[in-house]
């Protein structure tokens, strides 16, 4: 079987899709499928499906979903609707767990990809990194759980493998900067600014870009429109670091040059808080 969550929900086998056009019932699978091999209570899908406001009936309305994807799923791995109850989709306990077995599925193979390029990136092996990277980023298909209604739970999920997906974007042109590849990465990173305006490890990146394909005066001007969009949207002053990266470009810093290796001016890139299950 093959779970995706990385854009449409796709939940697959030889015998064809099982991820259902309805609505909450698509809402549910992904759920499941965003919490394989979890048990995911009856309380927190119905919370899902219908947050604040769940219907009177919404124990028998989610059992009748599930009944629904057994089917599905049925059909998909050419098994019985019996056969998926027991050992795909049980239920455990007061909830609904969906069993990977041997599935794969695109959200734990881009972390760990993704991890496997940032160990190459912090131990300075910048093309294996850069590949990394550029493979973890390729298994999007487009925005996490795309054509899916998303309750609390969900939304809550997908921002967490956006920030993911963010962090690997900011690690792999760390690595392609790394390579020289400063004049290829000032287009890509101009549309990242503009997705993210107060976003001061982009912005930084841009600088260097800039300044080592020599246009210093547009280094200082992404400086000056992300202090710009900072004082108006926060209130506050762009970081210590960036300022220095700022006073290096004013002073021609030789740190800046694409030979040379310093990090002195790099702002550390962190994964965000939080696990991505």
């Amino acid at each position: 079987m093959n779970i995706g969550i990385l854009g449409p929900l796709v939940v697959r086998s030889g015998g064809g899709d099982a991820a259902p056009t309805a609505p909450k019932p698509r809402q549910l699978l992904a759920l499941l499928a965003a919490r394989v091999d979890e048990v995911v209570s009856m309380d927190l899908l119905i919370d899902e499906l219908w947050e604040n406001r769940p219907p009177a009936s919404a124990v028998t309305t989610v059992q009748t979903y599930v009944v629904q994807l057994r089917r599905a799923l049925a059909g998909a791995l050419q098994l019985s609707p019996a056969e998926v109850a027991g050992t795909v989709l049980p239920f455990t306990g007061w909830g609904y767990r969906l069993v990977a077995g041997s599935a794969t599925h695109d959200a734990h193979a881009f972390l760990r990809c993704a991890e496997s390029g940032r160990e190459a990136l912090n131990s300075g092996a910048n093309n294996q990194a850069s590949v990394m990277l550029r493979q973890a980023l390729r298994m999007w298909r487009g925005p996490a759980f795309a054509g899916v209604r998303l309750g609390p739970h969900l939304l809550a999920h997908r921002i967490n493998l956006e920030e993911y997906r963010l962090v690997t974007v900011e690690q792999r042109v760390e690595a392609d900067l790394r390579l020289g590849h400063h004049h290829e990465l000032i287009g890509e990173l101009s549309g990242l600014v503009l997705q993210h305006p107060l976003h001061e490890n982009l912005h930084a990146l841009f600088m260097t870009s800039l300044y080592r394909a020599g246009r210093p005066a547009q280094a200082l001007g992404v400086f000056r429109d992300l202090r710009k969009n900072l004082r108006a949207e926060l209130g506050i002053e762009p970081s210590l670091r960036i300022r220095k990266l700022q006073q290096a470009v004013l002073a021609a810093d030789p740190s800046l040059e694409a030979e040379n290796r310093s990090k002195l001016f790099r702002l550390d890139l962190e994964l965000p808080s939080g696990r991505a299950r």
